[in-house]
């Protein structure tokens, strides 16, 4: 049987998915990582690290290549450039990433969600998406969206998304978590 208390959650602890992975994490006995910054406001407290100027310089990345690589431009680039430099952070630190939202057509998944998938990639790392527009969970394999129901293998993950959860975007975090790590303490 895994320890759960060896694994490690890496989130942002905001309203919806990401609350919700930390909610499944306590209730599993994992570790739970939120980071945050100065002025930004989180629905979870536990593990809470806010960020100083110099370690989100770490993730500082120019806003045309966020753009380019997302497809979009963003009218709060201040705002949005510390959402995506905490972005960095919990990739950085978390192996495998798995979020809940959109996959859109270009293969990016919307908002905000959409840049810690992209940092995924480009890390090389495993990628889980459940799709609450299909009702369903997709891993990138190859350059593609693949439909594949998977588990969580490593001792550390990212859980992210959209703040717009579903019920069954809910059930689907709670069944990966049953999947992953069996029964819940």
């Amino acid at each position: 049987m895994i320890d759960h208390s060896q694994i490690t959650l890496y989130s942002g602890g905001h309203r919806g998915t990401e609350a919700e992975f930390g909610k499944n994490g306590e209730q599993w006995g994992i570790n739970e990582v939120n980071f945050s910054f100065d002025g930004h406001t989180c629905e979870r407290s536990r593990g809470l690290t806010v960020l100083g100027p110099e370690e989100l310089k770490k993730g500082d990345v120019s806003m045309e290549i966020v753009s380019q690589r997302m497809g979009r431009t963003y009218s709060r680039a201040d705002k949005i450039r510390k959402v995506i430099q905490s972005i960095f952070h919990m990739v950085n630190n978390g192996y495998h990433v798995i979020a809940v939202g959109w996959i859109q057509s270009d293969n990016t998944v919307k908002g905000g969600t959409g840049w810690g998938v992209e940092l995924a990639k480009l890390f090389n790392r495993p990628i889980g998406v459940y799709d609450q527009g299909r009702d369903n969970w997709f891993v990138w394999k190859d350059n593609n969206w693949v439909e594949e129901t998977f588990v969580i293998s490593d001792k550390t993950f990212v859980g992210t998304g959209t703040r717009n959860l579903t019920e069954k975007g809910r059930e689907a975090i709670s069944d990966l978590f049953k999947r992953s790590f069996g029964s819940a303490k």
